[in-house]
């Protein structure tokens, strides 16, 4: 008999962050998927815990899985919780293998992102071995209940939604239960990191995680202020949380 999966959370700012490691979180995601229960996957960065503060009640509900992302949550965690988080689950590197060993042969929708963005970052998904349901991109004219009828009638089992913080998490908090689709995932940008508009940062970087910094370096107007102002405001949220708030937990 399979043993049901133990979940330690970490939670930070009041958000219960999952510690996972990369094979227990694939494990989950795709045995809810399988049990039709519907399922927001989302991932915790420091601009999402600055930006999503007034989704809290929504993010403690059963049916999100939130996930750590990025050097900053592993260091607070640290501090905090005297541990840091199992694996850095960041959406860049854990999608890859979350589609490849565990969705593989899904039926995938793609949403958002610039005009022919989405369309390249189709191509790439089918390496992962997902069958690709159809894609539109951010700035779509169609109607609210138009852009529901068309992702139920594309058959897709997942839904891959990259508007940015916290666009597409208020996005799929409000439709999920409209479509037929299980599982959500809100990924930011990875849709231009996998089409190739984007680089990402050599692998001798990402290794010492530091990649925060490449894509500063890359993109310093619109970053500068997310790695600077932004951080001093992520730490105060953080530490004026109390202890027990913070109290690392099991279920």
């Amino acid at each position: 008999m399979q043993q049901p999966l133990v979940v330690t959370r970490l939670p930070l700012a009041g958000y219960p962050i999952n510690s996972m490691t990369a094979e227990a979180a694939g494990k989950l995601v795709k045995a809810r998927l399988m049990a039709m229960k519907p399922t927001a996957l989302l991932f915790a960065n420091t601009n999402f815990i600055l930006k999503c503060q007034f989704l809290r009640q929504w993010l403690h509900s059963e049916q999100v899985v939130l996930l750590n992302d990025g050097i900053g949550l592993d260091i607070v965690a640290k501090i905090i919780h005297g541990q840091s988080y199992q694996a850095n689950l960041g959406g860049t590197d854990f999608l890859p293998y979350l589609f490849k060993n565990h969705l593989s042969g899904h039926r995938i929708f793609l949403l958002g992102g610039k005009a022919g963005v989405a369309e390249a970052a189709a191509q790439a998904f089918k390496l992962y071995g997902l069958k690709i349901a159809g894609y539109l991109d951010g700035y779509t004219q169609l109607s609210p209940l138009d852009l529901r009828h068309t992702i139920n009638q594309s058959g897709a089992d997942i839904v891959v939604v990259a508007m940015g913080n916290p666009l597409q998490e208020v996005w799929i908090e409000t439709h999920m239960h409209a479509l037929d689709a299980k599982l959500l995932i809100g990924v930011g940008a990875f849709f231009d990191f996998v089409s190739g508009r984007v680089p990402r940062a050599p692998t001798w970087i990402r290794r010492i995680r530091l990649e925060w910094l490449y894509r500063l370096y890359r993109e310093p107007r619109r970053l500068m202020r997310r790695y600077t102002v932004d951080i001093v405001s992520f730490l105060f949220l953080c530490f004026g949380y109390s202890p027990t708030t913070h109290k690392a937990d099991r279920k």
